[in-house]
């Protein structure tokens, strides 16, 4: 027989061995979280590389298809226009098949979409490739937000959200100056094709390494609120009615559209346009300094989020971004053709880097809403958002058109006279919403709501 001091340092020894192990599991679980993140967040660059890529173009599409204003801002919109509408099928595809399926087929899609836009013979078949380019890269954001939901603590998801914009944005600046020259060099269709061929191969790469959950690689949950109801059936009318009637839900969306709407209408369609008109610059030089907004918006992207994990506050820098960002584009509107040149680096810089505002508003979206309903809430957010974003960049076509008589500087004070107002608009509806003190309000809203 064993002794009692036998038994009991048995007992000890098999304690120390199940701790070192749940250490060594959780290890795993934080490095193997960088793989699945890194795999996603190149495809999210993918993302950003086709919606800002249109404006640098612009000029080859137009010599190749005769453009009218209009007609380039509806081919610049179809991108926006099947993201907005893919956001609530990809949210309920990605609460109940997961990121790994969602992602790969969207990728798939986007390849398919790049290689006809590189080839199309007509405006037609130019729409429904950059329409398919859109579906396929719509699986992306919401999927990488929830993978994070899993893979991430619940005081790391505003600065992981920034840092996968900042990265993401990668691909912006890539689509800028980088493009230009690769289009000058061997033609934009021959460009596009192999973005097609690339995105196929990050398909193949997100299936082989994406897992939806440390569940799936035998690990211990990272994020227990989250991981607590992954794979729960979803019914679309219980999830999308579990979200709509948060009305906090709408403000958060006005602040998604306002801001990301505007940083994407001068970035991906208009900004090279006008610097072009305006200022006289050749397209690589362009730009080169559109691509000045971009880098504000990395540096942003990361910097609210991390800022406002760390100070426990959403709507305080919320709403100091956006007021920020709305005298920016009050300055780019009222005084645009008259801006000297040294100066136009540092205000497009500051305006991507107030208007990462929107980047807060993700994280809204996650807290206003129960976790089950985590990839539902950034669908309606993303839908509303990019919604803005298609219609700003149409109507900004519009409204130069119908001013086309006119000098070029009038001609774009007009059209940035309406993303000014949807900045004043995304201030007031800041100011609308709740403090979440970083955390998960969903279940105080419930208790309230029954009172």
């Amino acid at each position: 027989m064993m002794s009692g001091a036998s038994i009991g340092e048995g007992i000890a020894v098999m304690r120390e061995g199940s701790e070192n192990g749940s250490t060594r599991e959780k290890g795993g679980a934080f490095r193997y979280r960088w793989i699945v993140w890194g795999v996603m967040v190149l495809a999210y660059m993918v993302v950003f590389f086709h919606r800002l890529a249109a404006g640098v173009v612009r000029d080859d599409l137009v010599q190749a298809f005769s453009l009218s204003a209009t007609s380039f801002g509806n081919i610049a919109s179809m991108y926006l226009y099947a993201y907005m509408i893919m956001q609530i099928p990809v949210g309920m595809l990605a609460d109940s098949l997961g990121a790994r399926a969602t992602v790969t087929a969207g990728m798939i899609v986007c390849g398919a979409g790049s290689l006809l836009f590189g080839l199309a013979p007509s405006v037609p078949l130019l729409m429904v490739g950059r329409f398919l380019v859109g579906v396929g890269v719509s699986t992306v954001f919401v999927s990488i937000l929830k993978i994070q939901s899993q893979w991430f603590r619940e005081r790391e998801f505003g600065a992981m959200s920034g840092l996968t914009a900042l990265i993401g944005n990668l691909g912006g600046v890539i689509a800028q100056t980088p493009l230009a020259i690769l289009v000058a060099w061997i033609s934009w269709r021959t460009t596009f094709a192999g973005i097609g061929a690339l995105s196929v191969v990050l398909a193949a790469l997100c299936f082989v390494f994406i897992r939806n959950s440390p569940a799936e690689m035998g690990f211990s949950p990272i994020n227990e609120a989250s991981s607590s109801v992954q794979g729960a059936d979803i019914s679309l009318p219980r999830a999308l009615g579990n979200v709509l009637l948060r009305p906090q839900m709408l403000p958060a969306t006005v602040v998604a559209g306002a801001f990301s709407g505007t940083y994407l209408a001068f970035s991906g369609a208009w900004g090279a346009p006008f610097l072009s008109a305006v200022y006289g610059m050749d397209k690589a030089t362009a730009s080169g300094f559109v691509a000045f907004m971009i880098y504000g918006t990395m540096a942003g992207s990361f910097l609210s989020g991390w800022i406002s994990d760390k100070t426990g506050s959403r709507k305080k820098p919320l709403v100091l971004l956006a007021f920020l960002a709305s005298v920016c584009w009050g300055i780019l509107t009222f005084a645009g053709s008259s801006i000297p040149t040294s100066l136009l680096a540092p205000l497009l810089f500051f305006m991507g880097l107030t208007g990462t505002c929107y980047v807060i508003s993700w994280a809204y979206a996650k807290e206003l809403n129960a976790p089950r309903f985590t990839g539902i809430g950034l669908a309606v957010l993303n839908t509303g958002s990019f919604l803005g974003s298609a219609a700003l960049t149409t109507f900004m076509g519009v409204i130069l058109d119908a001013s086309a008589s006119l000098s070029p500087a009038i001609q774009y004070e007009r059209a940035f006279l309406l993303c000014f107002v949807c900045c004043v608009a995304g201030v007031l509806s800041a100011l609308a919403l709740p403090e979440t003190k970083c955390r998960n309000i969903s279940a105080e809203l419930d208790a309230a709501r029954r009172k």
